[in-house]
């Protein structure tokens, strides 16, 4: 058997393969950069929840202060 000599592969062959390499590089940068940004929106929506429980529990109290208001009583047009 004769020994078969290496190939060398060709120069569109080794721009492909580059393009393809950089595209899956590419790929993973985005998917981070979006799990990223998922991150930060989550934290941001959990921020704004504790601030509108906390908002809401104080005005609770406030409303829970102040005294009842009671309706006046209307007078009758033929009263006058």
């Amino acid at each position: 058997m004769s020994a078969r000599k290496p190939v060398e592969p060709s120069p569109e062959r080794i721009v492909r393969f580059n393009r393809k390499r950089l595209a899956a590089e590419d790929g993973a940068r985005a998917l981070l950069d979006v799990e990223r940004q998922g991150t930060d929106i989550r934290k941001n929506m959990a921020q704004l929840l504790d601030l509108r429980e906390t908002k809401e529990a104080a005005d609770a109290v406030l409303l829970a202060s102040l005294p009842e208001l009671v309706p006046k009583k209307r007078e009758s047009k033929l009263g006058r």
